[in-house]
């Protein structure tokens, strides 16, 4: 007799009493009861983060957006400006006519452990604050700074011109290399051959 024989007739008296068979059914019927439960709580979780995700997006299409005040060649003008959230804005100007400029900008800034992070909505602002220069078709050169024009046309040297601006409490150091940027500091002013 093989191992295979002497298991089957080892076992053959063996039978199963009708209260187990009973037990199986009730498992199978509780089974079907929890995944149904689970299926229900997944299909729930998947439209809660759905949902999530779309609130998220439509906020986030937007940024954060404000009406401020700010100096525009000069005059005070009412700006629309968008903060991305990505360290970018978007600005957009009405002029007297009823016109639609826009301006954008950005960037990034290196934490102290040399890791790049967005810039902040306070930087993007003294980006956009910050002093601009001009160059006119009849050849003069116009540093505008808040409610400040200086023609700066004549004090170019050798390319670069060095203009201590001034701001209620503010001072600025500017460098200015003719039609190739600028560079300001409110501690020195910065030399032509550390920026560009």
């Amino acid at each position: 007799m093989t191992n295979h024989e002497k298991y089957k007739q080892a076992f053959s008296v063996i039978h199963a009493s009708d209260d187990f068979s009973l037990e199986v059914e009730n498992m199978k019927q509780a089974s079907k009861k929890n995944r149904t439960k689970t299926l229900v709580a997944s299909v729930a979780a998947c439209i809660i983060v759905v949902g999530s995700a779309t609130v998220a997006y439509a906020e986030d299409i937007g940024g954060v957006q404000r009406t401020v005040q700010l100096w525009i060649h000069g005059d005070q003008t009412q700006a629309t400006i968008e903060f991305d959230g990505d360290g970018t804005y978007n600005l957009h100007i009405s002029d007297d006519e009823g016109n639609i400029h826009n301006r954008s900008g950005g960037g990034v800034a290196f934490n102290p452990d040399g890791t790049e992070r967005p810039l902040t909505e306070e930087e993007l602002m003294k980006e956009i604050t910050a002093p601009d220069v001009q160059y006119n078709d009849d050849g003069s050169v116009i540093v505008y700074w808040f409610d400040q024009k200086i023609d700066i046309t004549d004090k170019f040297e050798d390319g670069v011109c060095y203009v201590k601006l001034v701001n209620d409490d503010e001072i600025l150091y500017m460098t200015v290399k003719y039609g190739n940027g600028l560079a300001t500091s409110p501690r020195r002013y910065i030399q032509p051959f550390e920026f560009n």
